[in-house]
């Protein structure tokens, strides 16, 4: 059967195209889900307004990922780590941990997105990059320091 796909699909094709699929595919997951439509003459004639949706989405999404992405870089986050002898770290601080940071300055962000090429492991100063979309990539600063021991009295 061919459709024409409302949106961009994995490992099927960007929105806007026509492809052939098995029909019990198109009837039980791209139709329900409003992925796709059927290739008729009277679809077929409005796949450029398809298109025209399409960009004016990624518009919207680049736009909002750069407002984001400007909030971010005025950020510094600073983890604090237990160390011993000589500051060594004990543990790191994942992407993981940089994602709960940043929830509690209010950004909702997925771990994912944290590019990390490993765990951080030692005290500093660290610039770690976060893709907020394919093309919009926001640097944000990240202080690990030694957690201050408390004296108990």
């Amino acid at each position: 059967m061919k459709v024409i796909l409302r949106d961009d699909v994995e490992k099927l094709g960007t929105a806007g195209n026509i492809v052939n699929v098995a029909d019990g595919y198109a009837r039980n997951f791209l139709f329900p889900r409003n992925l796709a439509v059927p290739a008729t003459k009277g679809n077929v004639r409005s796949i450029d307004e398809i298109k025209k949706q399409k960009q004016f989405r990624e518009n919207k999404k680049k736009k909002e990922a750069q407002r984001q992405k400007d909030r971010l870089e005025k950020l510094s986050l600073t983890a604090e780590v237990q160390t011993g002898e000589e500051d060594k770290v004990f543990g790191s601080v994942t992407a993981a941990n940089i994602a709960s940071l940043l929830e509690k300055q209010g950004f909702e962000i997925d771990r994912r997105k944290i590019n990390l090429e490993e765990p951080l492991k030692a005290l500093g100063v660290y610039t770690i990059e976060i893709k907020l979309a394919p093309d919009v990539v926001a640097g944000v600063k990240l202080w690990v320091v030694k957690k201050e021991e408390q004296i108990e009295s």
